[in-house]
């Protein structure tokens, strides 16, 4: 089927209304942040990203348009220095990150 690489939800975690106020704590029990690389067949990623495209389901990474098919991806912790970069100021601490492996910080 496939997978991706996760880290176990460590922070608290609040749902709010759209004006700003807390509604609700989650449980972080089972819950997981979703990481890069995500594996997946191509063919059968590419038929679920066509499924959901054609149905019309957002699709916020590989492994939700595998779960629009009713596929359930497999979760692999990894790593906290496998961050995203995203934002610019993700670029200081993927730098920091590789100065730590290189025994350089």
């Amino acid at each position: 089927m496939g997978g991706l690489l996760a880290f176990p939800v460590s922070d608290t975690v609040k749902r709010v209304d759209n004006e700003g106020r807390v509604v609700e704590t989650v449980r972080r029990e089972g819950l997981w942040r979703a990481a890069t690389p995500q594996m997946f067949r191509i063919g059968t990623l590419a038929s679920a990203l066509e499924s959901a495209l054609q149905r019309r389901i957002e699709i916020t990474d590989e492994a939700s348009a595998i779960e629009a098919t009713g596929g359930h991806p497999s979760v692999v912790a990894c790593h906290a220095d496998n961050i995203k970069i995203t934002l610019s100021e993700d670029l200081a601490l993927a730098e920091l990150y590789l100065k730590q492996q290189q025994g350089k910080a």
